[in-house]
Formats: C-alpha cells, structure tokens, sequence
C-alpha cells in the first residue's frame, strides 16, 4: 500500500469513528506495521497543522483522534449545539490533582490528604469523565481505586500521564509530608505542610475560581 492510500485509509478510519483510536487497531485495518502507520500517522499530524485547515489528528496514549481546531470554535457555535465545557471549581481541581499525581487512589485516600469529605468532588469528576474506577484494593471491603481518563487527557491538551507539570522539589517535599501525615505514616523530619491556595491551579496551568461548591 502506498503511503497516499495508507493516509486515505487512515484519514476514513479516524473520521468515521470519531473518537480516538489505538494504534494497534489501526494498524490491524490497514494491515500495516505499528511503527510504519505511526510514522504516516505523525507526517499527517504535521499537515493537518502546517496547512490552513479546520481540522487536525491528536495523539494520547497511543491513540489517536481526529478532532475539529479550537480556533474554529467561534463559527461551529454558530451552526451546532457545542456541549458546555464543565467548570472545574477550586475543589474541583484540588481533587483532580490528587488523583493524577496519586493514582490510582481510593476516595478514602483522598479524603485524607484533603482532610474533609469528597464524596461530592469525586462523584463529579466521575460524571464529568475526568475520573474513572480503575481497580479494587486487595483490602477489608475492596474499596474503589480511581484514575484519571483519556478525557483528562483531552480537557488539559496532554498526550500521556507524563505529560503532567513536574512540581517543585519545595512543593513536592511539603505534598509528600502532608500525606504520609494524613495516611498515618511518621516522617523523620518535621516539614512545613502549608501549601500555596494556587499550588493545585499551577498544576494545571489552570486559573482560580471564584466559584465554591457545596459538599
């Protein structure tokens, strides 16, 4: 197959289905080696974004969608209903945060590190698609272990989990105090736990919210 076709195939393939979709699954249709479709697919990503076009192919964890431009948000609202994107409030994103760093966790786990009920936050997050049941812990009543989802990938541009900002060595040392304290584990040193109210939001890249949410 030449590459022409090859892109043709893939191109029918990413645009019928219309979610993201794994390479290997790609590569079975095509009947094509996974590194052989990975490079057309990548050649494609560079004209899709070099070219004035409305579309462009995105990669997270080794699959791949295609997706309509961001910039072209302001004329799609015009002809199509666009779901409103959900608002991460401070809680919100606090949870989030502890579940990408953590993962995967329990909301036990959780709720120790953020010291009240999170019950709410991560039925949210849950119903927001931005965290999912990922496993059980081999512990007295098997409680739920949750992970972030390929739509936290898609909601913060990331491509993989190693994505994620790498914190400060300061803001590393004061988080990991903070939670052996709250899991129950002793520390040799004292540590300061404050934390800056805009530590998670850094996280992120994701600017504070005034909204408060009721737990």
């Amino acid at each position: 197959m030449v590459v022409k076709e090859l892109e043709g195939a893939i191109e029918a393939i990413l645009y019928t289905l219309g979610e993201s979709v794994e390479l290997e699954r790609i590569a079975g249709a095509v009947d094509q080696d996974e590194e052989t479709v990975r490079n057309v697919i990548r050649n494609m990503m560079t004209k899709y974004d070099s070219d004035e076009r409305g579309i462009h192919i995105i990669e997270m964890d080794g699959a791949f969608q295609m997706c309509t431009k961001p910039e072209m948000y302001e004329y799609l609202i015009k002809v199509a209903h666009i779901p409103k994107k959900h608002v991460l409030t401070d809680v919100l994103l606090e949870t989030l945060s502890i579940v990408a760093y953590k993962q995967p966790i329990t909301r036990i786990e959780i709720e120790k590190i953020r010291g009240v009920s999170s019950d709410h936050a991560v039925s949210k997050l849950v119903e927001y698609g931005l965290i999912q049941e990922v496993g059980r812990m081999d512990a007295p009543g098997r409680p739920m272990m949750f992970g972030t989802t390929e739509e936290f990938l898609r909601y913060f541009n990331y491509e993989s989990l190693d994505d994620l900002p790498i914190l400060n060595q300061e803001t590393i040392e004061d988080f990991k105090a903070e939670v052996e304290k709250e899991l129950g584990f002793e520390s040799e040193e004292p540590a300061d736990t404050d934390t800056d109210d805009d530590d998670f939001d850094a996280l992120f890249g994701y600017g504070t919210r005034s909204e408060t949410e009721d737990e």
